[in-house]
C-alpha cells in the first residue's frame, strides 16, 4: 500500500507539472545508478524505470540538453545556464565549496557567458559559452585532460577557460576517460589529454634518439591526418575516437584490440582511418569499446566489443565491420544515439530505445552487485535488442544521454 501510494503521489504529481500550462515545455528525466547522487533526485537510489525532475530543479528554465558523466550529470538550460549533479571528487561539478557530491542539480558557478553546449566525461566537465564560443573546462583526473598546459593544475573545481582556444570559434567538444576531442566552425579537429592508445589520432612519433616521445597533449593539437577534411561531428570512446566528415565519412583512432573499431588491415590505429564499409553518415557515438552511427537516411550501424548485448543486434558475438542494427528502426529511422560503457540508447518517432548492460555484476560497488537499471525497462538485466522505455505520461524525446550506468533523457509534453 505504501509503495502504491507513493507511485500515485508521484503520477499526479507529474500531471500537475506537465499540465501547469499550455506553452512549450521541457523536462529531464533520469534512470540507473543512483550511487553520489548523480540522478539529481535528492537521494543516492538507484532508478530501474526513469524519474522526472521538477522544473524547479532549474529554476523553472526550460532545459535544451543533457550530458551524463562516469557518475555526474550536467544540465544546459535554454536560457544558457549549466546544472550539475553527482560526484565531485575531481571538481567535475565546476561549483563551489568542498562537498564530495551533490544529490540535486546545483547551477554551475563561473560561467561568465550563456553557454551553447556542455559536454560529460568520466571526471571532467566543459561547456561551450556563447557568442565568443570559447571551451571551459572543469574537474580533471589527470592534469593533462584539462588542456591548460603542463603548469596547469592537476584539480580544476571551477570552469577555466582554455586560453590557447582564443581566437578559434569551437563548436562542439567530446569528453571521455582522459582525453578530449573539439571542433572548429571550420571544421578542423583537435584533440589533448592522454593518447597511449592512440585516441587522440596523433600516431606515435620518435624522437631524435628513436625512443617513443610523450603520447600526452596538454595543449589542444590539431589532428595533421583530418587536415583538409572538414569534420562536422566528434565522440570520444574509452580508448578511442571517431569523427563525421562534411561528406559523411567515418574516420576512427585509438585502442583496436580484437578488432574493436573495425579497422580491418589498417596498419595504424593511432592515426584516423576511414571506415570504408558504413554508409555515409551524419552522427556518430562511441561508447566503452563500441562505436554506433546513424546514415543519412537514419539507419544505425554498430560494431566493436558486445558484451551484454550493447550492439543491439540480438547477440553479444564482437563485430569488426558496421553492423545494421534492426528491430524497430526497420521500419522508423533513428535521430539521436548515444553510447555508455556497455549500454546504448537511441530515439526513433521521439521514443527512446536503450539495449546492452543492464547493470547488475558488474559496477565498482564492494560486492560487485551495485544496482544499475541504466535501460530503464525495470529490472537491471540485460537486454540485447533495442526496447522501447515507457514513461507515465505521454512525452516526445529530443535528446538521450548514456553515463556509465545511468542515463538521462530531455523530453517535452506530447499531449493536445
Amino acid at each position: 500500500m505504501v509503495m502504491w501510494n507513493r507511485a500515485s503521489t508521484q503520477l499526479r504529481t507529474y500531471k500537475r507539472w506537465f499540465s501547469s500550462d499550455s506553452t512549450r515545455r521541457t523536462y529531464a528525466a533520469l534512470w540507473g545508478n543512483g550511487d553520489f547522487g548523480r540522478l539529481g533526485l535528492g537521494n543516492l537510489d538507484s532508478q530501474w524505470r526513469p524519474r522526472f525532475l521538477p522544473p524547479s530543479a532549474f529554476g523553472n528554465h526550460g532545459l535544451k540538453s543533457i550530458a551524463c558523466g562516469g557518475a555526474h550529470t550536467l544540465f544546459l538550460t535554454e536560457t544558457g545556464r549549466v546544472y550539475a549533479t553527482g560526484l565531485n571528487d575531481f571538481g567535475q561539478l565546476g561549483i563551489s565549496g568542498n562537498d564530495n557530491y551533490t544529490m540535486e542539480p546545483i547551477e554551475v558557478s563561473g560561467l561568465k557567458k550563456e553557454a551553447v553546449q556542455i559536454s560529460a566525461g568520466y571526471h571532467h566537465s566543459c561547456a561551450i559559452t556563447g557568442s565568443g564560443w570559447g571551451a571551459l573546462h572543469v574537474g580533471k583526473e589527470l592534469k593533462w585532460t584539462a588542456g591548460l598546459g603542463k603548469k596547469g593544475q592537476s584539480v580544476v573545481p571551477l570552469p577555466t577557460k582554455v586560453e590557447c582556444l582564443s581566437g578559434l570559434t569551437i563548436k562542439m567538444v567530446a569528453l571521455a576517460s582522459e582525453h578530449s576531442i573539439g571542433v572548429t566552425d571550420g571544421g578542423e579537429a583537435l584533440s589533448w589529454g592522454g593518447g597511449g592508445s592512440g585516441q587522440l589520432g596523433h600516431g606515435n612519433q620518435s624522437s631524435i634518439l628513436g625512443f617513443l616521445r610523450s603520447t600526452s597533449e596538454y595543449t589542444p593539437r590539431r589532428i595533421t591526418k583530418l587536415e583538409g577534411v572538414k569534420v562536422k561531428n566528434v565522440a570520444a570512446g574509452f580508448l578511442h575516437s571517431a569523427c563525421v566528415d562534411a561528406n559523411g565519412s567515418i574516420f576512427v583512432f585509438g585502442e583496436r584490440a580484437i578488432g574493436r573499431l573495425g579497422f580491418g588491415e589498417a596498419n595504424n590505429a593511432a592515426t584516423p582511418s576511414m571506415i570504408a564499409e558504413c554508409p555515409w553518415s551524419n552522427e556518430v557515438a562511441c561508447g566503452g569499446y563500441h562505436t554506433c552511427v546513424i546514415t543519412s537516411g537514419g539507419e544505425l550501424y554498430a560494431w566493436g566489443s558486445n558484451e551484454n548485448g550493447c550492439l543491439g543486434v540480438g547477440s553479444t558475438n564482437a563485430f569488426h565491420f558496421p553492423e545494421r542494427v534492426e528491430g524497430p528502426f526497420s521500419r522508423s529511422p533513428v535521430e539521436k544515439v548515444s553510447c555508455g560503457w556497455k549500454h546504448t540508447a537511441a530515439i526513433s518517432e521521439g521514443n527512446i530505445y536503450t539495449w546492452g548492460w543492464g547493470g547488475s555484476h558488474g559496477t565498482f560497488s564492494e560486492d560487485g552487485h551495485s544496482s544499475g537499471g541504466q535501460l530503464g525497462h525495470g529490472s537491471d538485466v540485460d537486454y540485447g535488442n533495442p526496447t522501447m522505455v515507457t514513461f507515465e505520461k505521454n512525452v516526445k524525446a529530443l535528446q538521450v544521454s548514456c553515463g556509465f550506468n545511468h542515463t538521462g533523457a530531455i523530453l517535452e509534453s506530447a499531449e493536445t
